[in-house]
Parts: structure tokens; C-alpha cells; sequence
């Protein structure tokens, strides 16, 4: 099971080829790997902004890539998308990478 640090260090290293191939102006992880409560069946959720919006096949395109490259299932949810009632608790506990 990844670490928190190791998701990081990831990012750090593909961060530019990401925001080149998908135009995406911001990115970060939330959810159970931020809180330190993932399990062997979690999943990474990933939070992006971009500067053109992506269409669902990109998306879905990012989270094989993502996930292909991290060994473990990746959601991406877009910043704009994020519905009101878990949005605050979301961009509170969201680390950017």
C-alpha cells in the first residue's frame, strides 16, 4: 500500500507532464490517504483545475494514466464539479502538489 509521501514524491516527478498533457492548472489528493485511514481497497482522489475544460474522456484518460502509473485505482474530480455540500470539507483537507 502507498504512503502518503510516496503519492507526493509521484506528483513531484510527473507533475509537469500531467499539467502539459491535460491542461490542468491545479492538482491534489484529499480523502483517505490525506486522513491516514486507506485500506488495500481505497482508492486516491485526486482534485484538478484546469484552464480548458477537460471532456469525461479525458478524465477518464487521466485516471488510467494516473492509476497505471501508481498501482492503485484513482477518482479525479474537478474542482468546478465539486457539489456544495462536500466541497468545503474537501478543499479543507486537499494537499496540492
Amino acid at each position: 500500500m502507498l504512503k502518503l509521501n510516496e503519492i507526493k514524491q509521484f506528483f513531484v516527478n510527473y507533475k509537469p507532464i500531467i499539467k502539459e498533457k491535460y491542461q490542468i492548472t491545479e492538482l491534489g489528493i484529499f480523502g483517505s490517504y490525506v486522513r491516514g485511514e486507506q485500506t488495500e481497497e481505497s482508492d486516491l482522489d485526486v482534485l484538478i483545475d484546469y484552464s480548458d475544460v477537460p471532456s469525461l474522456l479525458d478524465i477518464v484518460d487521466l485516471e488510467f494514466y494516473l492509476s497505471d502509473r501508481l498501482g492503485i485505482k484513482v477518482d479525479v474530480v474537478t474542482k468546478k464539479g465539486l457539489k456544495p455540500t462536500v466541497k468545503e470539507n474537501i478543499l479543507a483537507e486537499v494537499i496540492y502538489v
